[in-house]
């Protein structure tokens, strides 16, 4: 019985991973750009992602827990952020959560560039401006490991950085690096900002 136990999980397991290869292959950078562009998965969301958004790396991520990155954009079309407080709030459970901040803008020497392996993060300021650095994990050098238990790792490098719009938010999966809460020159209003961790087990790629 014990056998036939192991057996079974086996080959669940290789139907899992299976599924999940065929599941990629069906996106080309074409196919994933196309229906990237056709915005439908924003399921009514008026705003916008960024113009630095990757389509293709996107698309893996949102094929792979469509329902959590459901339930995000759900929470940002839904959500009265006039009365959130900081801290983080419950979605899905460790699936998709968000943390909210309300904090004056850093200087760029006490911004560090981030990324994480296992969420990809939705970033969306509220109310004032900030700078947000992206660029792939591949070009940059890590100077602190990876924190299992703050799911967080450290860079130096160089990338490029945007100024935030109230009408538009960030996507970073963990292909990418990102330096948020960078300040804006001459202002000086606190940023109140989200960040959704919608959880992720892809494995990085290339492409």
């Amino acid at each position: 019985m014990k056998k036939l136990y192991c057996l079974l999980f086996v080959l669940s397991l290789l139907f899992h991973l299976h599924t999940q290869a065929q599941s990629e292959k069906m996106w080309t950078k074409k196919q994933a750009t196309e229906w990237y562009k056709g915005q439908e998965w924003l399921n009514g969301l008026k705003l916008k992602p960024h113009a630095s958004t990757d389509p293709y790396e996107f698309a893996r991520q949102y094929q792979s827990n469509k329902a959590g990155w459901d339930k995000a954009f759900a929470y940002l079309k839904e959500t009265d952020f006039s009365s959130l407080t900081a801290g983080r709030h419950q979605i899905d459970g460790d699936n998709v959560f968000v943390i909210v901040t309300e904090a004056p803008a850093k200087t760029m020497e006490n911004a560090k560039w981030e990324s994480h392996r296992n969420y990809s993060d939705i970033h969306y300021v509220i109310k004032g401006k900030e700078q947000i650095g992206v660029i792939q994990v591949a070009k940059v050098k890590l100077t602190e490991a990876y924190d299992p238990a703050k799911d967080i790792m450290f860079y130096s490098g160089e990338g490029k950085f945007h100024v935030t719009d109230p009408g538009t938010f960030f996507i970073f999966p963990p292909k990418y690096a990102h330096r948020p809460s960078v300040k804006v020159e001459e202002e000086d209003t606190p940023v109140k900002k989200i960040v959704i961790k919608v959880k992720t087990d892809l494995p990085l790629t290339e492409k």
